[in-house]
């Protein structure tokens, strides 16, 4: 089964193709000759994900799915949420997004977080499914760890003692926000050719 990933980020296709099943064989957006940013102006992880899933959709009539994710901080009312790639501005990177985020989290006793990530499947015109994964933990004071990407330095995963970014690549996949979304996805796909 051919399916497109609507993205054009490295980490999370490396991350993505280490769980997929070898019965999909998983193509993204430099495939599809599609190079420009597909703009995500919606105002939840949900409707971004529908978003991007849905411009490639209509655009190539291909089957394919798009994530969005985000971290959510119960201490600043679910920021950044979805603006967690742009949190500190549109040209800033992730060292800056979890800078602004440390310091608005400054005397803050609850640093309790979560991950979230929706995926959006289209198989067809009428074919379009949303799947959900959540990890909760706690943003610590400062950064740990170099694997990973976005905001894994400064967070604990419940029931461990170190960052997503101090995790294995292999480890944080099996517990991640986005290996529990894509594990539901397999099952629904699974289903399918069944």
């Amino acid at each position: 089964m051919e399916l497109y990933f609507a993205s054009h980020n490295a980490h999370k296709l490396v991350e993505i193709q280490r769980i997929l099943p070898s019965f999909i064989a998983l193509k993204n957006l430099d495939d599809l000759g599609l190079t420009e940013e597909i703009v995500e102006d919606g105002e939840t992880i949900e409707q971004n994900s529908k978003i991007k899933a849905s411009y490639v959709f209509q655009k190539y009539e291909v089957a394919c799915f798009a994530d969005d994710t985000g971290l959510e901080v119960n201490a600043l009312d679910g920021e950044p949420g979805v603006f967690s790639a742009r949190y500190a501005g549109e040209e800033k990177n992730s060292d800056h997004n979890m800078d602004l985020l440390l310091e608005k989290l400054r005397g803050h006793t609850d640093r309790t977080a979560q991950f979230k990530t929706v995926i959006t499947l289209i198989m067809g015109l009428d074919e379009l499914m949303q799947f959900e994964g959540i990890v909760k933990g706690k943003i610590i004071d400062g950064k740990q760890g170099i694997g990973g990407f976005g905001y894994d330095p400064i967070f604990v995963p419940d029931g461990y003692d170190v960052t997503f970014a101090e995790m294995g690549l292999s480890e944080k996949n099996k517990i991640s926000h986005r290996a529990l979304a894509f594990q539901k996805l397999i099952a629904y796909l699974q289903k399918l050719t069944s």
